[in-house]
């Protein structure tokens, strides 16, 4: 929990730069915007006062030519400068302090063996019941309760997928009576436990393939919602894909009904500004879950970085985890992971091509100016 993920900035040893270099480089958007999520990667020099600031510092703004750009605390001390009294970069600030409470409280709810409550949460972290409900949302994209009934639906899944009895892995799981644990183990599974165990043997999903502006789509469906939003070039890998995911359902081509859900979802790949209107049947572990619930949140023709990204749901050493849990995703377009990108703006990996992205990318920003 205490490794940093990777820097968004280049860092630079004795960085003299022109001003049309400064001007030029991305650190300098940063401190002009005072750009909060900045901090930590950076500081910056000001030669004429002989200090040096965190990009959110809300002095008066420094000329371009008077700036140097320095890796942290560390490097900008030993090329003589003092820390800045206002905005303190030699000392944590208080978002990073907020970042690390949340994270601490994640990984208390994580290896508890009940839910914690509010009020317990609350007193461990110092804050009042409301301002940590409120923070914990903010930085997760979850209130404390949803994070705790994803965590232990994850414990479900894990505790059925061992040997032994359904009741040891309602006990496993953390739920506190056999009452409440049949009463939301159908909704949190999508199935009862017994046929969890079974891998969805015996239930139905409804398929069928329909054509895109990127190419052939593949759309599935639950009882809950639209399960699988499938890309690529050839119809039958696709449904190669859906049955490695649904091995033991029962894979029913969709009727003329549902073609018309297939043609939504069509749509909606090729202008994703509106609502997709489906209900989804989102399947994962809780961490898959936060991830995919934040990048919900990510508006159409914007794009923020894997370490953003794992700052937003507040593990911001989960970098890689949250690469994973794009990789993982099955619903194209819907959970919009192609808005996830390079720390310096590159495109990297996505299962269903880069082409696809970055066309995906492009559409969205055409539709957003338009």
């Amino acid at each position: 929990m205490n490794a940093r993920p990777p820097r968004k900035y280049k860092a630079q040893g004795a960085p003299e730069q022109s001003p049309q270099e400064t001007r030029a480089d991305p650190r300098w958007s940063a401190v002009v915007r005072r750009d909060a999520d900045a901090d930590g990667e950076f500081v910056y020099g000001v030669r004429t006062t002989g200090v040096y600031c965190r990009p959110s510092c809300p002095s008066r703004s420094a000329r371009p030519e008077n700036v140097s750009f320095y890796a942290g605390p560390a490097q900008a001390s030993q090329a003589g400068f003092r820390p800045c009294k206002r905005c303190r970069p030699d000392q944590n600030s208080a978002q990073d302090e907020q970042r690390r409470k949340i994270a601490e409280l994640c990984h208390l709810i994580d290896t508890a063996s009940q839910l914690p409550t509010l009020a317990q949460l609350a007193t461990h972290a110092g804050l009042s019941p409301y301002h940590l409900h409120r923070l914990f949302k903010q930085l997760t994209g979850l209130t404390p309760h949803q994070y705790g009934k994803a965590r232990r639906a994850q414990r479900l899944r894990e505790a059925l997928d061992q040997d032994g009895s359904i009741t040891d892995a309602f006990n496993d799981a953390g739920y506190g009576s056999s009452g409440r644990f049949y009463t939301e183990s159908t909704q949190v599974l999508g199935m009862t436990p017994g046929t969890y165990r079974a891998a969805g043997a015996n239930t139905d999903i409804q398929f069928a393939v329909g054509e895109c502006s990127l190419g052939p789509v593949l759309v599935a469906q639950s009882n809950k919602g639209i399960c699988a939003i499938l890309l690529g070039d050839d119809p039958d890998a696709l449904l190669q894909d859906l049955q490695r995911r649904f091995d033991k359902a029962r894979l029913l081509p969709g009727d003329d009904a549902f073609m018309q859900h297939v043609a939504l979802v069509a749509g909606f790949v090729d202008s994703p500004t509106r609502d997709l209107g489906l209900p989804l049947d989102i399947r994962g572990t809780a961490f898959q879950q936060r991830v995919w619930l934040a990048l919900q949140k990510v508006p159409p023709g914007q794009t923020l970085s894997y370490a953003q990204l794992a700052e937003r749901i507040g593990s911001p050493s989960a970098v890689r985890a949250v690469a994973g849990a794009c990789a993982a995703n099955a619903l194209a377009v819907a959970i919009p992971c192609h808005r996830v990108v390079r720390s310096d703006g590159g495109l990297s990996g996505y299962r269903w091509g880069i082409e696809r992205k970055r066309a995906l990318l492009e559409n969205e920003r055409g539709l957003d100016k338009a």
